[in-house]
């Protein structure tokens, strides 16, 4: 037997009670943990690509330049329960994330016959930063790793009851995944894979339930691609134009292992990768886990190329944490064995939970604390609109001054972030990236003929493209934005008079 079988057979059986040692308080941090995450996700100002999703909700669409339409429907949905404010913007990712860990547990439960092993799955994930970080977000990455959790469910389902039906369940999943983000094609591969490289799956190729699956999630698929095909297929340019882009380089591929070991933390990850070589060996045996580690092998293959020419941001992979906490799940809780990868196995085990755990509270102190004054070096006070209300206020003060009657941008950062913190409310106006905004109406020659203000984070870069269309650019100074009396960023503003017609831009 390999070094990394994992003695299934030594799992407990079915009926394991919740309040077994180890179970009941894997389930009470991961209580603790989720209402941490939502007392979080109610008090952290949006960052800059929440208030852009935010701005897409207001304008509902059949897609948009970066992403499929999921997110804003979601947001759409939230602020509609909760009003415009920080929590309705997350209500319903925030739920999608308790849904996450709840499928993950059912389907551990179905895979394992152990509620152990099952809690210990979803408490995995519940742990990671990655799930932290992008579930108390309203992102598609929240929406997405739900959907590849119930992917696994209904496949979880279909092993365990050979009941054809779930694989309209996995269609169903499939297709909000792909309605989340195109990440999400790695998902449709991966069932593919499973169903061409495992006996299982190519038994089911001979009937015509997986088919009628795939036809489910095309269908949700398809009015991204009506709306795509009427805009020039803008969003595939753009989002699948990066595989090409770059030159060969190792510089990434360092970064890319950093990320991932943080974001997994060192020992969830090694636990997930045991369990994914344990689950790829190329034997006769049924594997469990085999669509777990299918979902997981066609996404970190292509990560791994990206890398090589280009950065691959940390959040792309989110949609195989399910997968790779499922993994790392049985290797946890299988007995201890003999030899060098055992004893690797047997540290993770010991410091999986007690490591990410600490990394996670640690990032929870900065978050609610700021306890270390980071300033512009701290990342989460950059992606976030920390310290801006102020600035805000500021700008609204500035705004009433001087009789304007909208506020100029060119940046979506800045213009998502005026549109939801500036009180009262002005129109804003993006006079760049046009593509970001298709369904926003445009600005009216009138709005732009009287008095106006420009707000931009950087002058050097986007003044020129403002300058050129109006008589006369005043600057007025910069702003600051602070958090705890550290700056973070300056917001530099401009009286804008004299419009000299041409492009009007977009009202998002």
């Amino acid at each position: 037997m390999g070094s990394f079988d994992l003695a299934w057979s030594a799992a407990p059986t079915r009926g394991t009670s919740v309040s077994k040692p180890g179970t009941r308080q894997i389930l009470i941090a991961f209580a603790a943990f989720s209402a941490l995450r939502i007392l979080l996700a109610a008090t952290l100002p949006l960052s800059f690509d929440e208030s852009y999703f935010w701005l897409w909700s207001r304008h509902l669409a059949l897609s948009y330049y970066d992403h499929p339409p999921l997110i804003a429907l979601a947001i759409r949905l939230g602020t509609w329960l909760f009003g415009d404010t920080v929590l309705g913007v997350r209500a319903v990712p925030l739920a999608a994330s308790l849904a996450t860990c709840w499928a993950v547990w059912q389907a551990g439960r179905v895979l394992f016959n152990d509620e152990r092993t099952a809690a210990i799955a979803a408490g995995l994930l519940s742990v990671t930063l990655m799930f932290t970080a992008e579930s108390l977000g309203a992102t598609p990455d929240a929406l997405v790793l739900a959907a590849s959790a119930f992917l696994l469910w209904s496949m979880a389902k279909l092993e365990a009851t050979h009941d054809g039906r779930w694989w309209l369940a996995a269609g169903l999943a499939a297709g909000a995944a792909l309605l989340s983000k195109y990440t999400a094609f790695f998902l449709v591969a991966s069932a593919g894979l499973w169903l061409l490289a495992t006996p299982r799956g190519r038994a089911w190729l001979r009937t015509p339930w997986p088919y009628m699956g795939g036809l489910i999630a095309a269908a949700c698929l398809a009015p991204n691609l009506y709306w795509n095909a009427l805009h020039g297929w803008i969003s595939f340019k753009f989002q699948f134009g990066r595989v090409s882009e770059g030159h060969f380089t190792l510089r990434y591929l360092g970064e890319f292992a950093l990320a991932q070991l943080a974001l997994a933390s060192p020992f969830v990850l090694i636990l997930g990768i045991a369990g994914l070589a344990g689950e790829t060996r190329l034997t006769k045996a049924v594997r469990p886990l085999a669509f777990a580690a299918a979902i997981v092998w066609p996404g970190a293959l292509y990560f791994l190329v990206h890398c090589l020419h280009d950065r691959v941001q940390g959040n792309w992979p989110s949609f195989v944490y399910p997968a790779l906490c499922l993994l790392a799940a049985p290797v946890f809780a299988a007995p201890r064995r003999e030899g060098a990868a055992q004893a690797v196995l047997a540290l993770s085990r010991r410091l999986a939970f007690p490591t990410a755990v600490l990394m996670l509270l640690a990032c929870y102190a900065q978050a609610f604390t700021h306890v270390v004054p980071l300033g512009a070096r701290d990342p989460l006070a950059r992606m976030t609109a920390m310290g801006f209300e102020p600035v805000a206020r500021d700008i609204s003060n500035l705004a009433r001054q001087r009789h304007a009657a909208a506020i100029v941008t060119t940046k979506y950062v800045v213009t998502g972030w005026l549109s939801f913190y500036l009180k009262p409310r002005l129109p804003v106006v993006q006079m760049s990236q046009d593509e970001r905004w298709l369904e926003a109406p445009r600005a009216g020659t009138a709005l732009l003929s009287g008095p106006l203000l420009y707000v931009t984070q950087h002058p050097d870069r986007e003044l020129p493209l403002i300058s050129g269309r109006f008589a006369a650019v005043e600057p007025l100074g910069a702003l600051t934005r602070k958090e705890d009396g550290a700056a973070i960023d300056k917001v530099y503003v401009y009286a804008l008079s004299g419009f000299r017609g041409g492009d009007t831009g977009r009202l998002p």
